[in-house]
């Protein structure tokens, strides 16, 4: 270990549900900045860390429970813990379950690095009976080891001592080397010319620790920037271990654990059984029937919440919204660039902090639901179902918080460790029917279905019922087909421990939901208001001179009028309206609208449907505005009985009403497949780290949408429904 890399960097490690994170915004106190590693899109969360004699960056790796990597998270933290510029590690191990904990820290003694063993949740050991000679561990160890606590903050100020020591260190005692078998010694002497021309700079033990590393790693696929000569090596080292009728990764593991077997027997007392209430409370949780209806109750209050608890928030901030929009054409002269501040920039910060509540909120819930170990067991009752249409049994979660909005689903596939199981998860969710889509599901219903029936039940509950039914299957079918398809690769394999039951410090919670939800507003936001702006030109621009000087005409001939003044006022409001469908018409977005038409007549809609459309994608709900817009009606909602009278009239250029029942559904269809949320595209792009995902996404979601509006409507046609 050089000491030019000391005292600039200090990696915390440690298994999933150690408590890892929660010691690391102990030790930074929650002002934690978040980027992503070079070229990856993994989240990289680091802070200030300030010890006694110096200054150093905190850095939190992605779980992991050994250095053997099976995903480009746990890469990336193998490769930050074997870089020799490593300064330290902090490594965080469970006191509750020892034996598994200090595989990952043996193998980093081993390497040679400097490690410092936080020995975390003493408490929840000692209420098991466990106890714990800590100064003994790290005398066999090799390493010092702390006890804490970290939801509690205790022992925070001699981890801050021991990683002090640690990097001030010139040396010291280190573990002696494990007793492999001979065979075994023989690979490790092999392989190291190989590593040698990789690692130049690597020490004897971090020499061998890298032969090890490759000896049970390099079969992954998934393992990148490991250079040919050592991957040739290794693969010829291990075809000949096999055809010898050797399995070098068993002599690997089971000379580790038989030492830990050794270590923990001498520093600790025999665990105590698992407590019987947490027995009991699993017996119902994990059953494939009780498990299932305790996850309905848990999610329905969650999405009653999500949906009651946000609405006020949500309200406030579209009336504030509405309220800056108001302040700002007061102040500014009408013109171009009141439009711009007051429809492009006001409007599209407000599409931004809109999903705020909804987002904290989930991730609130989200992360009461992993900390307390509650979502470890829903994962294991659902992993059945999951697993039949290739999916992880944490998609779970996502998929229901789409119902809410795709926005903060998306935000919570971050549970799932696996990339391409994150991928499968997020390209299928924006097809669960979020709430966006029901106020245009109800102004369709209360348009073509107003006092219909089916035998007992009207027929725009059997038609709501049905969308919601639909996005379900279609959700489950397109996650089949993309993880057969576009990423195609075996089912997940789900090996899940099942934490202890704890309590979340509601500090830490606050400040994971925070720091996600700032990312949001920071990453994906920008997107967000750079579409939005570039959508309110589209709608707004190129203006006609001619149109706005027949409607001034039409204006001075209302105000030299001896009507009343209210009169007058309505009047020329309705002419506003009037002038700004016309504009719209003659909108780069209108023309676009009218080109597509010809596209549009075969699934029931014309060009006003189409421009509705454009200007959905800014987000779904805008579908109603615009349409007000597009008629002249002015300000609208789903409830609007001018606009739906006006859908009804509305005649193609045949004299063929536009608005039918079988027109109706094809339109709520297409609502239902397409992507037509920028929010959820730039979402997307931030979590997946590429714009190929969310185009293909788009594209997909476009295509599929018009193919089944098509079989519908001109089904339903040939069915005799037109």
């Amino acid at each position: 270990m050089s000491k030019a890399g000391r005292g600039l960097q200090v990696l915390i490690a440690g298994n999933p549900n150690c408590g890892k994170s929660t010691l690391f915004n102990a030790l930074s106190g929650g002002g934690a900045h978040v980027g992503n590693y070079p070229g990856v899109t993994v989240d990289r969360t680091s802070a200030t860390l300030r010890l006694p004699s110096r200054q150093v960056e905190l850095v939190d790796l992605p779980g992991m429970y050994s250095l053997t990597a099976t995903s480009p998270e746990e890469q990336l933290a193998v490769n930050a813990l074997l870089e020799p510029q490593t300064a330290a590690v902090v490594c965080v191990v469970d006191a509750t379950t020892m034996q598994r904990g200090l595989y990952l820290p043996l193998q980093l003694v081993e390497s040679g690095v400097p490690v410092v063993v936080a020995l975390n949740m003493t408490d929840a050991a000692e209420k098991l009976g466990l106890h714990i000679d800590t100064a003994l561990l790290a005398k066999l160890l090799g390493a010092p080891v702390v006890p804490v606590v970290a939801t509690k903050r205790r022992g925070l100020d001699a981890l801050r001592n021991a990683i002090d020591t640690a990097l001030n260190a010139d040396g010291g005692q280190r573990l002696p080397t494990l007793d492999y078998p001979p065979a075994l010694e023989e690979d490790v002497a092999r392989l190291a010319p190989a590593i040698r021309a990789w690692r130049p700079e690597a020490t004897a033990g971090e020499l061998r620790a890298y032969a090890l590393w490759c000896i049970l790693s390099l079969g992954e696929d998934s393992l990148v920037g490991v250079p040919g000569l050592a991957r040739k090596a290794t693969a010829e080292l291990r075809a000949d271990a096999l055809a010898a009728g050797r399995n070098p990764d068993l002599e690997i593991i089971a000379a580790r654990y038989e030492w830990l077997d050794g270590v923990v027997a001498q520093a600790c007392s025999a665990p105590d059984p698992k407590p019987p209430i947490s027995e009991r409370i699993d017996r119902l949780l994990t059953h494939p029937v009780g498990g299932v209806l305790v996850f309905v109750v848990v999610m329905f209050g969650i999405f009653e919440a999500l949906f009651a608890g946000a609405e006020p928030f949500i309200g406030a901030i579209e009336t504030l919204t509405g309220f800056l929009q108001e302040q700002a054409a007061a102040i500014l002269p009408a013109g171009v660039l009141q439009d711009l501040v007051v429809q492009g920039i006001i409007a599209g910060v407000g599409n931004v902090i809109v999903f705020a509540p909804q987002i904290l909120m989930l991730f609130l819930f989200i992360g009461f639901l992993e900390d307390s170990g509650y979502l470890a067991r829903v994962a294991f009752v659902i992993d059945r179902v999951m697993r039949s249409v290739g999916l992880h049994g944490r998609a779970f979660v996502p998929l229901l918080s789409g119902f809410a909005c795709a926005v903060p689903a998306v935000m919570a596939t971050r549970t799932i460790e696996r990339r391409r199981d994150r991928l499968v998860t997020m390209l299928a969710l924006p097809l669960m029917s979020c709430s966006a889509r029901l106020p245009v599901y109800i102004l369709v219903v209360g348009t073509v279905f107003a006092g219909q029936s089916l035998g007992w039940f009207s027929a725009g509950a059997v038609a709501l019922f049905s969308m919601y039914a639909l996005s379900v299957l279609v959700t489950l079918g397109a996650a089949a087909v993309i993880r057969r398809t576009v990423l195609p690769g075996p089912t997940p394999a789900f090996v899940l421990e099942m934490p202890p039951y704890r309590w979340p410090s509601a500090r830490i919670l606050w400040i994971n939901a925070w720091r996600r939800l700032r990312i949001f507003l920071v990453d994906a936001g920008t997107i967000i208001l750079a579409m939005t702006i570039l959508l309110w030109a589209l709608l707004s621009f190129p203006k006609s001179q001619e149109i706005s000087a027949s409607f001034d005409a039409e204006r001075a001939t209302i105000a030299e009028s001896a009507l009343a003044d209210d009169e007058k006022a309505a009047r020329l409001r309705a002419l506003d309206a009037q002038e700004a469908g016309e504009q719209l018409a003659h909108s780069l977005g209108g023309r676009f609208g009218h080109a597509i038409e010809p596209a549009l007549r075969p699934i029931g809609f014309d060009w006003q449907i189409g421009v509705g459309i454009i200007g959905a994608f800014a987000a779904r709900e805008v579908f109603i505005s615009t349409l007000g817009v597009v008629f002249g009606i002015g300000e609208t909602d789903e409830e609007s009985r001018p606009l739906r009278e006006a859908l009804r009239d509305a005649r193609h250029a045949d004299g063929t009403p536009v608005m039918t029942p079988l027109s109706g559904v094809s339109l709520m269809v297409f609502f239902l497949l397409a992507c037509q949320c920028m929010s959820t595209i730039a979402v997307v792009r931030r979590e997946s780290g590429s714009w190929k995902w969310p185009v293909f996404l788009f594209t997909y979601m476009t295509v599929l949408a018009y193919l089944a509006s098509l079989a519908v409507y001109q089904g339903g046609q040939l069915l005799g429904f037109g």
